[in-house]
């Protein structure tokens, strides 16, 4: 029996990258400790929204009151509970404060990071899955570990692990000041290990591809990593395979720090 399944996935830059799937007892504890960081969000509603209510009965006499108190007290805590995964998956790029603590993200199928529309179907969904269990038998079943939430968001659950490997080609020699400069400059934690697998496997294939291919898909990783890193342009004068050398031996250093 295998403990940890794997999944291949191809990107859309044609990269084959392989991940290790979260597994159902990572995803039970994420689960466990965000229910507890939500439970007390919505204790805290439910203590200040019960303060509001008397005072608002102590102004409004009617009988319609406490039903419309109920109805929005109800519809509030539901927002909360969609809100809560819609806004970390979002913010944090697929994890949550308990997919953080368990070293678990969500990405689309094609290895992507899941965006807005993914983190409201899955949360949408979640209620279904937790409920009635249903996630935890399509999980436990199925070869790629989804519930329903991820079925219809087209996503999946892996472990956050990160390939850092050393380098097996060339590199400039003035990619390792840049690379200096961009860990002071640059956020380059917010490279997840994808990206960084793109950027490695771009690296070792380019002396293999045609100068038009070559240049223009050095081009479009540059810019899709100066996006990731927080950077609004280029340095001046610096080539597209430079800085992605910058890029490649900062996150290495960044994540041999750890």
């Amino acid at each position: 029996m295998r403990f940890f399944n794997q999944v291949k996935v191809q990107t859309p830059e044609s990269v084959e990258l392989e991940f290790t799937l979260a597994g159902i007892g990572n995803r039970t504890l994420a689960l466990l400790i965000d229910y507890t960081v939500w439970s007390a969000i919505l204790l805290a509603f439910l203590i200040v929204w019960a303060i509001v209510s008397v005072q608002l009965s102590s102004y409004i006499n009617s009988r319609n009151l406490e039903l419309w108190v109920t109805a929005i007290g109800m519809l509030v805590g539901f927002t909360l509970y969609v809100g809560y995964f819609v806004f970390f998956e979002t913010l944090w790029r697929g994890q949550t404060i308990g997919k953080r603590y368990a070293k678990i993200r969500v990405i689309r199928d094609d290895g992507q990071p899941a965006g807005l529309s993914q983190a409201i179907l899955r949360a949408l969904l979640r209620p279904i899955d937790d409920v009635l269990l249903l996630g935890v038998f399509c999980i436990i079943l199925g070869k790629r570990e989804k519930r329903l939430g991820d079925w219809a968001a087209g996503t999946i659950v892996v472990q956050n692990e990160r390939p850092v490997v050393s380098a097996t080609f060339q590199l400039s020699t003035d990619a390792q000041p840049l690379a200096d400069e961009l860990l002071n400059t640059a956020e380059i934690a917010k490279l997840l290990p994808d990206d960084f697998a793109v950027i490695r496997e771009y690296l070792q294939r380019r002396t293999l591809m045609e100068s038009k291919a070559r240049s223009d898909l050095s081009l479009q990783l540059a810019r899709q990593a100066r996006q990731l890193i927080g950077m609004q342009e280029l340095p001046f004068q610096m080539t597209p395979d430079l800085f992605l050398e910058a890029v490649y031996l900062a996150y290495q250093q960044q994540s041999n720090q750890f």
